[in-house]
């Protein structure tokens, strides 16, 4: 069934928001000049009405339709906007990643700038995460969108990614998410990573859930998505099941292959060598002595790599004294006999 999108009802004033912030709501933007408005007073008016503080963060990313220029205007009459604005057009991964490190309360909600995603779902998201969890995803459970276009690539993109990262979700795609800041502090965002934004919470230990939320037609504009994103979102998800299965033991992925190869390689070699010794024949003109010394070569080859991957792996974590692990919470005994956390 199609359901209209939200607008609000009335104009809502930008009060000036109480502190401590609880709430951070980033809006990665590109050319959405229409619906950016809209947007932000649907936004204000259900988390003031829910009475919470919150900022809302509009990040730019090198819009070229007058985009830029509101947020600009926006941002100068509002006290409850910061617009970020990006040199260029630098994707959806970059642009969420500004809104992140501009955030300043304890939790942060993201949602796409084109009124597809309803702002009335952002206080079911808090309530959810209120429950314990570090990460809330929406699930567009009755999504708005061309069948063959969009929602049968994207069913079998879920599945894919699903399967390969281990965090089993219906929706990778929505951006309609709700995080604990503790958790996103830990993540650095490259390429398209940003769809797998729960795969790479998972690595770092968190809890996840999924909840479904409203999804309305797009109103304004054209999408923004299409096939050439294909396989860039390939590249991301072979490099994010990398990093879940061998992060922190990445030997355990170039040595095997390593000692594979050059196991077959030396079984070729001794293959041949008897064919020379005992049987009298030659080999110097045959293609499998070119493919015994190959695969020798190239098993050394991916096992120098692999012990260079561990060096830089142990590198990059004692440099900036991170451990392989996270703590969610310490258990220690108190005076009275008790356990008490902190």
């Amino acid at each position: 069934m199609k359901t209209e999108p939200y607008l609000p009802s009335f104009p809502v004033s930008a009060a000036p928001q109480p502190l401590p912030l609880q709430v951070s709501v980033v809006i990665p933007v590109y050319n959405e000049v229409e619906s950016v408005p809209r947007l932000v007073e649907a936004i204000a008016q259900v988390l003031q009405t829910e009475q919470l503080a919150y900022e809302i963060i509009a990040v730019d990313d090198g819009s070229s339709d007058g985009t830029t220029a509101l947020l600009k205007r926006l941002a100068q009459e509002r006290m409850d906007l910061r617009a970020v604005l990006l040199r260029r057009n630098y994707g959806q991964t970059a642009a969420m990643s500004a809104g992140f490190h501009h955030a300043k309360a304890p939790v942060i909600v993201t949602l796409d700038g084109d009124l597809q995603n309803d702002p009335t779902d952002i206080p079911k998201l808090l309530a959810k995460l209120d429950e314990g969890y570090d990460l809330v995803s929406g699930w567009r459970k009755n999504r708005q969108d061309a069948a063959l276009t969009r929602l049968l690539p994207s069913k079998l993109a879920n599945g894919l990614i699903s399967k390969v990262t281990g965090v089993p979700l219906h929706d990778y795609g929505c951006s309609l998410k709700a995080y604990r800041a503790e958790l996103l502090a830990d993540m650095n965002l490259y390429g398209e990573l940003h769809r797998f934004l729960p795969a790479l919470a998972f690595i770092e230990g968190a809890k996840i859930v999924e909840l479904p939320v409203s999804h309305h037609a797009r109103q304004f504009g054209t999408s923004k998505y299409g096939l050439s994103r294909t396989f860039r979102v390939l590249m991301d998800l072979m490099t994010i099941y990398f990093m879940k299965r061998f992060l922190t033991r990445p030997m355990h992925a170039f040595g095997w292959f390593g000692l594979v190869s050059t196991a077959i390689g030396l079984g070729l070699g001794l293959h041949l060598t008897y064919v020379k010794l005992f049987l009298g024949e030659s080999i110097g003109n045959r293609p499998l002595l070119t493919l015994a010394v190959l695969l020798v070569l190239a098993g050394l080859e991916l096992f120098c790599f692999g012990l260079l991957a561990e060096l830089m792996m142990r590198t990059y974590h004692e440099s900036q004294g991170r451990t392989i692990y996270r703590v969610r919470e310490v258990v220690e005994p108190n005076e009275t006999g008790n356990s008490a956390a902190r």
